[in-house]
C-alpha cells in the first residue's frame, strides 16, 4: 500500500492508524471479491489498518468520509 506523503501521515506504529494531513484525500481499495471503492476523506479523517490470516483489514468513522 502506498500513501501519498503530501496527503496522510502514520501516527501509530501499534496498531498501525494513517490519518489525512489535508481535506478531500481519495483512496482506492479493492476488496476480497475484487471490487474496487474509492473513499474520500476530510482533514483529519482516520484509517486503521491490521493484518489477519494473510490479508489486511482496514476500518475507518464513517464521520471521517466526505
Amino acid at each position: 500500500m502506498d500513501f501519498e506523503e503530501d496527503e496522510w501521515n502514520q501516527i501509530s506504529n501499534n496498531p498501525i492508524v494513517f490519518q489525512t494531513i489535508k481535506n478531500d484525500v481519495s483512496l482506492e481499495i479493492e476488496d476480497t471479491s475484487h471490487k474496487s471503492y474509492k473513499l474520500r476523506f476530510k482533514e483529519g479523517g482516520k484509517i486503521h489498518m491490521f493484518r489477519v490470516v494473510g490479508k489486511f483489514r482496514l476500518t475507518w468513522d464513517d464521520d471521517d468520509i466526505l
